[in-house]
């Protein structure tokens, strides 16, 4: 669980790091619509390999990132399963009894793998991995600070974002460090039925419950010693202007959409 990508900031000095966060956060917006435009094997091919250079010019290890796709194992596994025994069509490929497993599903299975995967990766290298929370939050309030005229605590909210999104792999690692000592004290966690398992978690959920109230209380404290109060007279020690390359990607990724779009009309392989 400690491989969750979300929340982790890798320093580093690639094109992405420089992006500015709030033209990061639309592209992110934009890459994902782009994922579920994807209809046919060539449009999916073009999306994976998308992926791919968005972690090449991320400069970011590939081992931190396929670490960070193990959390979402058993996601793939399960959706691949469902689409490959679920999914109906035209080209039967194995058959037995009630067993039917057709080529349509072993299609669907893969795209909604590739999908996933290229998900989580595009979120990861253009948000987490490259951004930092601060930044992240001030990308969020400025995007949302048209919502101020209604009187909406667009800081809080982006702020509150960014401290859950952040504590995503903190209460992950807190999650292992507690099973790791629940197992010394005796726990099984792997053998038994499911209600056995679900019922051996609850040891876990008490003290991460704690943990993550006594952590809340802590960051509570410390902004307090800072003399935190909001967004009221608060000013910013770096005022980000928009350059003409954050354009330039803006209109790659509407590019790379139309793309995928063109590559779907030409019908070339298995389409949805």
């Amino acid at each position: 669980m400690k491989g969750i990508a979300f929340g982790q900031y890798y320093p580093s000095n690639s094109v992405l790091h420089r992006l500015d966060p709030r033209i990061k956060i639309i592209l992110t917006i934009l890459y994902i619509v782009c994922s579920f435009l994807c209809k046919n094997i060539l449009s999916y091919a073009l999306l994976l390999v998308s992926a791919l250079l968005l972690i090449i010019l991320g400069k970011i290890p590939f081992k931190i990132v396929f670490r960070g796709l193990r959390a979402v194992l058993f996601v793939l596994a399960f959706t691949a399963v469902l689409n490959i025994f679920w999914t109906r069509g035209e080209h039967l490929l194995f058959g037995w009894r009630f067993i039917n497993i057709y080529a349509e599903g072993l299609y669907a299975a893969l795209f909604i793998m590739i999908r996933i995967t290229t998900l989580i990766v595009g979120t990861g290298m253009l948000l987490t991995y490259t951004t930092t929370p601060i930044t992240l939050t001030n990308a969020i309030e400025d995007l949302l600070s048209p919502l101020k005229l209604f009187h909406v605590p667009v800081h809080s909210f982006a702020m509150m974002m960014t401290i859950a999104l952040r504590f995503i792999p903190t209460l992950a690692e807190e999650t292992e460090k507690i099973m790791t000592a629940q197992k010394a004290r005796g726990a099984d966690f792997s053998s038994g039925s499911l209600v056995d398992r679900a019922k051996a978690l609850i040891p876990v959920l008490i003290p991460l419950f704690v943990s993550a109230f006594n952590r809340a209380g802590d960051l509570a404290t410390a902004m307090e010693c800072r003399c935190y109060n909001g967004d009221k007279g608060r000013t910013r020690m770096t005022v980000r202007h928009l350059r003409f390359v954050d354009f330039v990607w803006l209109a790659l990724v509407i590019v790379f959409g139309a793309a995928l779009v063109w590559l779907n009309i030409l019908g070339i392989g298995y389409t949805v």
